[in-house]
């Protein structure tokens, strides 16, 4: 089993604005300067532009899927949240908390991929939860050590622990569950999703062990990770807002590795931190401030990886 994939699948906003119905629970998404809607589409399309450049230069295989006007999908730029693609040919649908963001799943990103080579096998559907006000969000919430069969997962109104076992028990994998705190005007609060404030790569870690305050849970957490043989890198609560946590290890050619970010996840590492990184892989970095300021979300989120196998 692959940890890593060259291909990932990524959605060209046309829509893209501060989603109010997930500013409930995603404390990282802030108002910026009164910019006109137009405006801030013109920013975020080059940001997500000039970021698939960055990946494509070095060899990542990035197919890109227009967004559509027809509905109102302001985070439509993070599919991660609501699709996987796994190598047994199947796919996770999943329960989104935003009732505006369940617009997202469109069936043409599933033609595009067979277009493309890649064989669909079945689709495991777990939408139905959200009439019951149960979620899941994708990779978001789950974080998946393909290679050792662990699932991560910190619990939040957007990742329900029955229904994280239940796909633990559909797609063959051991549940790690904790809770992650954050600290939002004074209070702690659930962080919204688990690749927030952790990335798993395929011989490191990067994870942000202060959020989880429950003691246990850390040791355990940790204890996984090492058992696996990852080099475990701490960041702070501090880099997690600047979302140093929201990176991902892809292929580029030659079978060369990277560690996705963006500029500001780059800028917050220390000198210390970067060196273990460059240890395992070279860092890519890309500016993102737009989307990161008003979308709450950053690289990671952008990229659906696609671990089908070809036909």
């Amino acid at each position: 089993m692959q940890q890593i994939t060259n291909t990932i699948v990524m959605i060209r906003p046309i829509n893209f604005r501060m989603n109010e119905q997930t500013a409930v629970n995603n404390y990282y998404q802030k108002k910026t300067d009164n910019l006109l809607p137009e405006a801030v589409n013109t920013r975020v399309q080059k940001e997500f532009d000039v970021y698939v450049d960055k990946l494509r230069s070095v060899g990542v295989n990035v197919i890109v899927v227009e967004d559509t006007k027809e509905f109102d999908t302001p985070d439509s730029i993070f599919p991660n949240n609501w699709i996987s693609f796994h190598e047994n040919g199947n796919i996770g649908l999943y329960p989104m908390y935003a009732e505006n963001r369940r617009l997202e799943r469109r069936e043409d990103v599933l033609i595009q991929l067979e277009e493309s080579g890649f064989k669909i096998n079945q689709i495991v559907d777990y939408t139905s939860a959200e009439e019951e006000g149960v979620f899941l969000e994708g990779t978001g919430s789950l974080l998946l050590d393909r290679t050792n069969r662990k699932a991560y997962c910190a619990l939040s109104p957007r990742a329900d622990e029955e229904l994280f076992i239940e796909f633990c028990e559909d797609f063959e994998y051991t549940p790690v569950v904790f809770t992650a705190n954050q600290t939002v005007n004074g209070d702690r609060k659930a962080i919204y999703h688990t690749n927030v404030m952790m990335c798993l790569a395929e011989t490191f870690a990067v994870i942000c062990t202060d959020v989880i305050s429950d003691k246990k849970e850390r040791k355990n957490v940790v204890s996984n990770l090492q058992q696996d043989g990852k080099e475990v890198i701490r960041i702070t609560e501090a880099q997690v807002n600047n979302f140093a946590g929201n990176t991902l290890q892809v292929l580029g050619k030659d079978d060369k590795r990277y560690l996705v970010m963006s500029e500001a996840a780059h800028k917050s590492l220390s000198e210390a931190q970067i060196k273990i990184i460059e240890k395992h892989c070279e860092i890519l970095s890309s500016p993102l401030d737009t989307i990161e300021a008003l979308g709450g979300g950053s690289a990671r989120c952008m990229m659906a990886e696609v671990f089908l196998p070809k036909v």
